[in-house]
Order: structure tokens, then C-alpha cells, then sequence
């Protein structure tokens, strides 16, 4: 009697997704347990303001990217307000529908809600369909995990890493807490790398390098 085929080897790129899955959970978990152990009044003195090297790297008149933070994500909407009051323009992530491609639309301004939608997600709005479609110079990226070497782990969509392959001038910088920190990830060709990464304790960039 012949037995059931073996199956065949898994291949390097579905090794990489599952390990991929595996270190989302692991760290998704940590990610919320630190922020709820957080108490609240150090929580809401940090990411106020983005640190002085990283203002640097913002050229005067970019246009910024940033996005509305989901539950245990580093929040942005203070440096949405810090970089409008400098005069940039904000914009947001928007999707027409959870299979379209992320683009940016203009945030008139980062205090006022009404300005915004829901998205395909529900819980996370946007800018109205009619805000003005933008590309920014600097984007500000959610993300799950880091390396210090600005690998970044995502939420599994690849939305950032298409948008940033289509777009290679635009600079990326990550926003994380310091639990998120890893020492290696598994990448992909399709994988981008943050030029820096901001915690709120420490920047994580190029500048580390330099003699």
C-alpha cells in the first residue's frame, strides 16, 4: 500500500511570513502590556514633540505623513500639531477600500476631528475623499517591531512598504516604544528599512554610526 505524498519543503519567503506572524503576536502582546502599564500622566508627556535631530532631517516646507494612531501604537497627533504649527502641511493614510493602495490626503488641521472620516477599518478614521491627494517628503511609520539597524516589522498589510517603494524619495521615521525593539527581524526583497527610529527614551539612526 503506497502512503500519502510527503509534503513538499517549505520554502525560504513562507518560513519568513510564518516567523513573521509568530513575532507580530509576541510582540503585539508585550506592545500593549507595556502601555497599559504606562500610568497615564508620564504616557501623555511623551511624543510631544519630535527630538531636535529628527526636526533636523525635516527640510522647511515638507510635507509630513504621519498617521492616527491604533490601540498601543505609538501616538503621532502631537507631532501632526507640532509640525502644522510650524507650517507644513499634514496628511493622513487613505484607502478607498481594504484592497485599494494607501495613498495621502491633506489633514487641514490636526485639532479639528470633524475634518476626518471613517476609514475601510472603521476605527481608525481619514481625511474626506475630497481632501487634496498628496505625497509627503517625510513620513512618520506605525510599526510593531524594530531592529536598531531601522528594520521594521509591520501590521502584515505591506501598505507602507508599497507606498515607500513607489515613493523612494520620501524619508521614512519610525515611531515605537522601547519594548518593541528586537534584535533581528526576518526581511523580505519587499521590505523597507526607517532611516531612524524614535522611542521615548532614544533615536535610532545613522547619526550612530558616524565617526
Amino acid at each position: 500500500m503506497v502512503g500519502p505524498s510527503p509534503s513538499p519543503p517549505r520554502t525560504t519567503a513562507e518560513l519568513c511570513v510564518d516567523q513573521k506572524a509568530s513575532l507580530r503576536r509576541d510582540l503585539r502582546a508585550k506592545r500593549n502590556a507595556h502601555v497599559l502599564a504606562l500610568d497615564p500622566r508620564f504616557q501623555a508627556l511623551m511624543f510631544k514633540q519630535p527630538p531636535s535631530p529628527v526636526a533636523a532631517l525635516v527640510p522647511a516646507g515638507a510635507t509630513i505623513g504621519l498617521y492616527l494612531a491604533g490601540p498601543g501604537e505609538a501616538p503621532a497627533t502631537s507631532y501632526a500639531r507640532h509640525f502644522h504649527e510650524a507650517g507644513h502641511k499634514i496628511a493622513l493614510p487613505w484607502f478607498a477600500n481594504r484592497g485599494a493602495p494607501m495613498i495621502f490626503r491633506e489633514w487641514g488641521s490636526p485639532w479639528v476631528d470633524d475634518m476626518l472620516a471613517p476609514s475601510p477599518w472603521q476605527r481608525i478614521k481619514q481625511p474626506e475623499a475630497d481632501a487634496a491627494e498628496i505625497v509627503p517628503d517625510v513620513v512618520f511609520v506605525p510599526l510593531v517591531g524594530f531592529t536598531a539597524q531601522g528594520d521594521r516589522l509591520g501590521q502584515g498589510g505591506g501598505h507602507y512598504d508599497r507606498w515607500l517603494a513607489a515613493n523612494p524619495s520620501a524619508l521614512p521615521i519610525g515611531l515605537a516604544w522601547d519594548c518593541q525593539l528586537v534584535g533581528e527581524l526576518p526581511c523580505e526583497t519587499h521590505d523597507r528599512p526607517l532611516h531612524a527610529v524614535v522611542t521615548p527614551t532614544r533615536i535610532y539612526g545613522p547619526w550612530e554610526n558616524a565617526a
